[in-house]
């Protein structure tokens, strides 16, 4: 029997029409982003920070910044879904509760922390590399999140990145990778497209 979570990979649709008078509250907010941080990540560092744009003001701020895209206003949340740099700093933080639950000791640990900063420190191109990796992989995350719960979603590109950095104040480490909006779908969305074919996208070797 199907697992009804492949369902979902296929229902999901890009939205660029939301209702505007459909809101979400805190919680449902949290929810999304507890799914979206349960993302994999290299060496555990999850290494991502999301920012729920949700009120009026700060959403036609964003929309702004997002050359003028209405549905960043319309819906009734806009994520930044922003990707971390030197993410070894973080390591440790982030095993330390594995070490303490029994599964690693604290040599192990050290060993881990000490890989993560060789791959890491000094190397500015990885640490980009990571943070998209990261990032972009939390975002499919919370978008399937928001089909699992009813709500639709559009990802978005097309925005301008030093901007959003400065109106929202990002720490200098902090990169914005993507914009996820979440509501409510309003009529005249176009289907889903049809996707490429497995013969296509696929070698077996």
């Amino acid at each position: 029997m199907r697992h009804p979570a492949l369902d979902l990979i296929r229902q999901r649709v890009s939205i660029n029409r939301f209702d505007p008078k459909f809101e979400l509250d805190v919680t449902t907010i949290r929810e999304l982003i507890s799914y979206a941080s349960e993302a994999p990540s290299a060496y555990n560092l999850q290494n991502w920070r999301f920012i729920a744009v949700q009120s009026a003001a700060r959403k036609h701020a964003l929309m702004a910044l997002a050359y003028d895209q209405e549905k960043v206003a319309d819906a009734a949340v806009t994520f930044i879904v922003c990707g971390v740099l030197e993410p070894h700093h973080g390591v440790r933080a982030a095993m330390q509760p594995f070490h303490e639950d029994g599964h690693i000791d604290r040599d192990f640990l050290d060993e881990w922390v000490g890989e993560a900063s060789s791959a890491y420190q000094g190397a500015p191109g990885m640490q980009r590399d990571e943070a998209i990796r990261s990032a972009s992989l939390a975002a499919m995350n919370l978008m399937i999140a928001a089909q699992a719960l009813g709500l639709a979603s559009g990802p978005m590109i097309g925005f301008d990145a030093p901007g959003v950095s400065a109106d929202f104040e990002l720490a200098p480490t902090e990169i914005p990778v993507m914009l996820v909006a979440v509501g409510r779908a309003a009529p005249g969305n176009w289907p889903r497209k049809r996707r490429r074919p497995v013969e296509q996208v696929l070698a077996v070797v």
